[in-house]
């Protein structure tokens, strides 16, 4: 049965630089780059070496915990450079593209048809595996493990985010057969969460063999782990696998075409972007060929949203997960007389400016943090901004002495980094605590193996 939702508890930052409706040109990277720390946690064991020649879905290099899981090349080329750091651990893997990209051949059938063996075989030999994410721990999901159910969110309230429907728009058949998948590899529900808050697209609201909920309400509605916690919360000992409803589109052209389609739509937005819009590219693509004379000078580039995206260089790379490419003012600079003016241009979640009155303005914001890292302040700030039945300031304090069953105790076990991001964009004493929540997983899971 569908559930309707409601989120109180949160906040719209609304940003300048939405894309526009359309898509520009395709832009084919001249090079990629899969790197491990977009996976937390995860020890990667190389499967290839510089100047080997790959296809898209030939494995570049595999998780040490367990070897099953791959992570394959979404373009075809020619391996050039293994980036390493301190103790020769592995930062990137950089594949040179081939003008015409080659596909190693997987399993092309109706899911409907095939057992769960053979499901999570194509998924994990074709490299689509890594996609798929679990509660707790926030980490790729272990496919040894039966999840109590799927979540997939259909929507992103992050600033700037992308609107799925229109991505996703008119691929009925490669998203249904995505769902198909689904299905088999849990014995519970596979949830399909749309936006409540405007007519989600047809694509979803179309799909078959899922419960479909509707979420209202602020940022971070959009977040899977919200979603989860106000539909079925997660207890200690159950596991949740997550998904975000443009990673099933790859699953279901992995069925429907029997190759690894890593292409994706992505926004090109911020106050810096001349043009924002949606720009179709290639998993892991350097950014270079896609911002080429479209930014204006000064910007801060973030492979993500500006609240949990990572900054990368102006010749970085667009990370694994990330349907989003940010460019905003980088900021470092001092202000006259600082939160005593007016601020009519300024945004704050208190309400401190007269910004307040314009609750529909677009603002111009850039990187500054408006203040430095001090002692923890419990100002009741987390809690305004939080829409869990946890006490926020009380979880993140457990983590920093280290106390695993007080951690437990308080919900650890139901959120993920970016349920805080607001948390930490709202803190009086500046602190990351994102990271906080990273480390206590972290903690968690190697207490718990």
């Amino acid at each position: 049965m569908s559930k309707d939702v409601k989120i109180s508890k949160g906040a719209n930052i609304k940003l300048k630089g939405i894309a526009d409706k359309l898509h520009t040109n395709t832009f084919i990277p001249t090079e990629i780059v899969l790197k491990p720390s977009d996976f937390p946690t995860l020890t990667p064991k190389l499967s290839v070496k510089v100047g080997d020649k790959v296809k898209a879905g030939s494995p570049l290099f595999f998780n040490k915990e367990n070897e099953r899981i791959l992570f394959t090349s979404p373009v075809s080329g020619e391996v050039i450079e293994i980036n390493r750091g301190e103790k020769r651990k592995i930062l990137g893997v950089k594949v040179k593209a081939d003008t015409e990209t080659q596909y190693e051949s997987f399993v092309k059938a109706d899911p409907l048809t095939l057992s769960k063996e053979d499901i999570l075989d194509n998924l994990l030999k074709s490299g689509v595996w890594p996609f798929f994410r679990q509660r707790p721990y926030d980490v790729i999901a272990n496919p040894s493990d039966t999840p109590k159910a799927i979540h997939i969110t259909a929507l992103d309230t992050n600033p700037l985010a992308p609107d799925y429907g229109f991505i996703a728009h008119g691929k009925n058949t490669i998203f249904q057969t995505g769902l198909n998948a689904l299905t088999k590899l849990t014995a519970g529900k596979v949830h399909l969460n749309i936006n409540g808050n405007l007519n989600a697209d047809e694509v979803f609201t179309s799909s078959k063999n899922v419960q479909l909920n509707k979420i209202e309400g602020p940022h971070p509605a959009g977040n899977v782990g919200v979603q989860i916690h106000h539909i079925d919360p997660i207890n200690k000992g159950d596991v949740v696998w997550t998904l975000k409803a443009l990673d099933v589109l790859t699953i279901g052209k992995l069925f429907i075409e029997g190759k690894f389609d890593a292409s994706r739509s992505v926004a090109f937005v911020g106050s810096k972007v001349k043009k924002p819009s949606y720009i179709k590219t290639i998993l892991g693509a350097n950014i270079s060929n896609i911002i080429n004379g479209n930014v204006e000078e000064g910007g801060r580039y973030i492979s993500g949203n500006p609240l949990t995206g990572t900054q990368i260089a102006e010749d970085g790379y667009l990370g694994f997960y990330d349907y989003q490419l940010t460019v905003i003012p980088e900021g470092g600079n001092n202000q006259f007389f600082g939160w005593m003016t007016p601020g009519f241009d300024k945004f704050s979640l208190s309400g401190t400016f007269f910004s307040k009155l314009m609750p529909n303005k677009e603002y111009d914001l850039n990187t500054n943090t408006n203040g430095e890292e001090r002692a923890f302040v419990v100002s009741g700030e987390y809690e305004k901004v939080f829409p869990f039945d946890i006490y926020p300031v009380y979880l993140i304090k457990s983590i920093l002495v280290n106390d695993i069953e007080a951690m437990e105790n308080l919900g650890i076990y139901e959120v993920a980094p970016e349920d805080f991001a607001l948390c930490e964009y709202a803190c009086t004493s500046k602190n990351p605590v994102q990271q906080y929540i990273r480390d206590g997983l972290n903690v968690l899971k190697k207490e718990m193996a």
